[in-house]
């Protein structure tokens, strides 16, 4: 009973019989009908012009992303345990050609304009100091709360008063999109862009770059391309994208994620060490306690000395969150 990673979820199979649609002559890399087709259905999803590229993994959906938006002399603010800091292996800074990381703090892993001001407000605007050049967020957040849209629109309206670019970080948008009810584009209401994941959703290893200013995609298409994500079969991954958004899987899977999340976080709610507003839960287990769920068959991340964080997924049984939700109230 795997409760590690959505990223180990299988994938749907929508999905996969949209790949084996997909397995025809057409044309190669992004010139095939599909992946064409890519820029209306984001259009549509969205409610406002869009162009949207398919990359292979959520890291070069940032990177790319945010390269867009950030020269080589800039920087990024982000939080101190963005993805993109933590988890990324120092892509950023080779895609970016050494563009600096600007970290701030803020609680749940979610940062404010005050927040941002405070760490740029002192830089100098001169040549001896990093200038900042974007801002990025993640939506969920790396402890799974979301950005609400009066949020957002304050970072909009302080990057766009600052000149800075606004990427979101949606590896778990659709968590995100599920858990407030909104329409999407007031999840990321502002943004330039956004990397809409699709793999940690039921898809197999397929990501989306969705630009709200189509023209910011042009550069972008050059540098998937040196960055050697340019797929000859992409086809194969705009097949993926497709299946997810345009018959609503996208948010049907992010609702049954979420639904598993709450359920086990509503047996433990004095352990929680985050609000559970997706399909992450952060919650106090001692190493004994650990060990006593492990000893049952249930696979979580260890979180520090005292803690551990569960994720559910698309494809979480209901068998196995009632029984993981019973585990850690019994303790």
């Amino acid at each position: 009973m795997q409760f590690h990673s959505d990223n180990a979820a299988s994938v749907h199979p929508m999905v996969w019989e949209a790949m084996r649609q997909a397995d025809s002559a057409d044309m190669g890399y992004d010139g095939d009908a599909l992946s064409q087709r890519l820029d209306e259905s984001m259009s549509d999803l969205f409610g406002t012009e869009c162009a949207a590229l398919w990359v292979a993994t959520g890291t070069a959906a940032n990177c790319l992303a945010l390269a867009s938006m950030v020269r080589p002399e800039g920087g990024v603010v982000c939080h101190r345990e963005a993805h993109i800091e933590v988890d990324e292996g120092g892509a950023p800074g080779f895609y970016l050609h050494g563009a600096k990381l600007m970290l701030v703090d803020g609680e749940h892993a979610k940062i404010t304009p005050d927040a941002i001001a405070a760490l740029i407000d002192p830089i100098r605007d001169d040549v001896h100091q990093v200038q900042p050049h974007a801002v990025s967020i993640t939506q969920v957040s790396e402890y799974g709360c979301t950005y609400r849209a009066e949020e957002l629109r304050a970072l909009s309206a302080f990057c766009q008063a600052r000149e800075l670019g606004l990427h979101v970080d949606g590896a778990r948008f659709a968590n995100a999109v599920a858990s407030l009810g909104c329409p999407p584009r007031e999840a990321c209401e502002g943004a330039d862009a956004l990397s809409f994941g699709m793999a940690k959703n039921g898809a197999m290893n397929a990501e989306a770059i969705v630009f709200f200013d189509p023209a910011k995609a042009d550069r972008v298409r050059y540098l998937r391309k040196r960055a050697g994500h340019l797929q000859s079969k992409g086809r194969f991954l705009a097949a993926q994208i497709l299946a997810m958004i345009e018959h609503g899987l996208w948010l049907d899977n992010a609702r049954k994620a979420n639904a598993a999340a709450a359920e086990i976080a509503a047996s433990v709610p004095d352990r929680l060490l985050h609000p559970v507003e997706a399909n992450e839960i952060f919650l106090h287990l001692s190493e004994t306690e650990r060990a006593q769920l492990r000893d049952q068959g249930f696979g979580f991340h260890d979180w520090g000395a005292d803690s551990a964080r569960i994720v559910t997924a698309w494809d979480t049984r209901e068998d196995h969150a009632a029984a993981l939700a019973k585990a850690i109230g019994a303790l």
